[in-house]
């Protein structure tokens, strides 16, 4: 494991982004982790994660790095790679290992990161959107669509917090409504299975506009999910507007959902890079009347506060407490 003052590499790999970070422990219990640099590449731009690793160290000054974390949504396997659906490459923490010549390099789920962040972050980078100010610690839901969708849950024990890494984005999508009942209708005509995060992330939002059309007989003119979002926040598109709106609406639910299943009592921090550009939407959206509709545990969910996190190194960040935590230290070196 690092020396407590050595700086290393800690970087958060998503399917369109890797926000990499120089990174140190801060000695300070209230907010752990130092970040000394800090760079976000392209993916698509980049043959392999080695080269992005490679660039950036080979920009910072007067620093020898020797050891570092990444965390990716993904299933690793035997060989030391990671199946990453969302990514337009393998990564093989072996040949990153090899390439630089590091000591040691480390692999933590995306969201279990993430986890080892959220409850670090400032209440000045935070939206609360429903529930109490405070509650009792107890479990905690992270969860956020981004290229695809993530959660993970944070448990505080005895011990030392334990976060269970999920793949909820990977569960079956549930509908509230009768539109919804017919967008899931028209997206199971082109697929058997319609996971959450086809219709909860980036491109998710992109499927939901797309069926919209289709059940109105039309076609989105549309090439990316922020152009989506664009027309909706300026009102340009009320089919855009629309397809937002129900994105919000299934979103309300699911994490109700999550909640419920996950037993959080402790609250609920909304990450994902989609959230922050439409925070004013969701306000305005039903996200909050979803999430609160379950039936007779409306009372439950009402005594759990829900949060927008707005900080945008939660990943680099979470991977570098990560690392220097006992959870880090027993995690195998792929």
């Amino acid at each position: 494991m690092s020396r407590a003052d050595a700086p290393f590499i800690a970087a958060d790999v998503g399917g369109t982004h890797v926000r990499i970070g120089l990174v140190r422990a801060s000695g300070n219990p209230a907010q752990p982790i130092e970040v000394l640099e800090y760079r976000k590449y392209v993916c698509a731009q980049y043959p392999g994660l080695a080269e992005i690793i490679e660039d950036f160290v080979s920009g910072l000054s007067g620093v020898t790095v020797s050891e570092g974390a990444i965390a990716s949504a993904g299933y690793p396997l035997d060989d030391g790679s990671l199946i990453a659906v969302n990514l337009p490459w393998r990564i093989s923490l072996d040949a990153i290992r090899a390439r630089l010549g590091f000591r040691a390099f480390r692999l933590v789920n995306d969201f279990e990161a993430v986890a080892h962040a959220a409850v670090y972050v400032d209440a000045s980078e935070v939206l609360q959107l429903t529930g109490p100010d405070t509650v009792p610690p107890g479990p905690t839901l992270i969860v956020g669509p981004g290229t695809g969708l993530g959660a993970a849950v944070w448990i505080p024990s005895a011990h030392g917090p334990v976060v269970l890494a999920t793949e909820a984005g990977h569960a079956a999508l549930t509908t509230g409504t009768e539109l919804e009942m017919a967008l899931l209708r028209q997206m199971l005509g082109q697929r058997s299975h319609v996971p959450v995060e086809h219709a909860l992330s980036g491109p998710g939002l992109m499927n939901l506009h797309a069926a919209l059309c289709a059940l109105h007989g039309t076609t989105s003119g549309y090439a990316t999910p922020d152009a989506i979002t664009a027309a909706a926040l300026a009102g340009a598109d009320e089919r855009a507007r629309e397809s937002l709106g129900v994105f919000c609406g299934l979103l309300g639910s699911t994490v109700g959902d999550m909640a419920l299943l996950y037993g959080v009592q402790g609250g609920i921090y909304l990450a994902g890079g989609i959230l922050p550009q439409i925070r004013e939407f969701v306000l305005q959206s039903t996200f909050v009347e979803r999430f609160l509709n379950k039936g007779p545990m409306r009372e439950a969910l009402e005594r759990i506060p829900v949060k927008l996190v707005e900080h945008g190194q939660l990943g680099v960040i979470g991977a570098a407490n990560w690392y220097l935590s006992g959870a880090g230290a027993r995690a195998p070196l792929q």
